[in-house]
């Protein structure tokens, strides 16, 4: 007797904007009679045959909010699993709009920071990666590989507002980067960067830094060290999808463009970038040959920012 073949769920695509205003972004409460119904969510929904995103998130926001979509980006595109449908989610984030959001449907609205978004105790799971992105910065800088005290010291204050700094200094012994680390820790602060490490995990919760897994560490992995901020080296899809598996905050992907560092690697391109993160639940970076002057690049690629070393120093 033959078996019926397992059910396909249905996949539906769906258009989800951010709305940023004065530090916080704006949560809709599901009404009465939905699926999730007083669950909260990003506003949006589907994106109707023919619609680009872009046209979906405006007639959606125009129905649900009463606002229109005057700047957006694309934030980050990720694929989630329900029992009975896959969704896949095409979130923008959304800095100017005209018109004060209103519940058109009569649903419940609220204005929260990321940091409440991150402990909200009634989200819908697929508000949770989201989150995970506005809580990031779009540069992550990485030291270059020799710079001395005097000189990152010197040009701190030249680096984006927020930035992550990763230290990396494969020259120093284990001892001589602790020392450098803790120097610079309060600087850093003071500068509003965050400090990441890419030595043991024990000396990021001393300093209350980031910790970074190279691409070698990361294949080594099980789980990740409790209570950091872990950041990963990715060159492959198999590395971002063990990344994204074990809860990494964000993940380095390179090289994008042909690079120095990287001599005997075929640059990705953005397009084949945005194919590799297009379905991960994890705000991945671009790296290699870019730099801030590429950030809307990299936007338009889903990527959640640029890293690099030189354009920055």
């Amino acid at each position: 007797m033959n078996q019926a073949a397992p059910a396909t769920k249905p996949v539906l695509a769906v258009a989800c904007g951010v709305l940023v205003r004065d530090g916080k972004v704006l949560l809709a409460q599901r009404p009465a009679g939905k699926v999730a119904a007083g669950s909260w969510e990003f506003p949006g929904g589907k994106i109707e045959p023919g619609e680009t995103t872009r046209q979906a998130l405006e007639r959606e926001l125009h129905e649900e909010l009463g606002v229109e979509v005057r700047g957006a980006r694309p934030l980050i595109r990720f694929r989630h699993e329900y029992t009975n449908r896959t969704v896949l989610l095409d979130t923008w984030l959304i800095d100017r709009f005209d018109g004060e959001p209103h519940g058109r449907e009569e649903q419940a609205l609220a204005w929260v920071t990321a940091q409440e978004l991150a402990v909200h105790p009634q989200v819908l799971p697929t508000v949770l990666p989201i989150a995970g992105a506005l809580r990031l910065p779009a540069d992550y800088v990485f030291t270059p590989p020799d710079a001395d005290e005097a000189f990152l010291l010197q040009r701190l204050a030249q680096l984006p507002a927020g930035a992550l700094l990763r230290l990396r200094r494969p020259g120093l012994d284990d001892a001589a980067y602790a020392v450098l680390a803790r120097r610079l820790a309060p600087p850093c602060t003071a500068q509003g960067l965050r400090l990441v490490l890419d030595r043991g995990a024990a000396l990021s919760v001393q300093l209350g830094a980031g910790w970074h897994a190279t691409s070698v560490v990361l294949a080594m992995l099980e789980s990740l060290p409790a209570g950091l901020h872990c950041h990963a080296s990715c060159h492959m899809p198999q590395e971002l999808e063990r990344a994204a598996r074990l809860g990494f905050a964000s993940a380095v992907l390179g090289p994008v463009r042909a690079t120095a560092t990287h001599p005997g690697m075929s640059p990705l391109g953005w397009e084949r970038f945005a194919e590799w993160t297009a379905a991960l639940q994890l705000p991945v970076y671009g790296l290699g040959g870019v730099g801030p002057a590429q950030r809307e690049e990299a936007f338009a690629a889903y990527a959640q920012g640029v890293a690099g070393i030189r354009a920055y120093w």
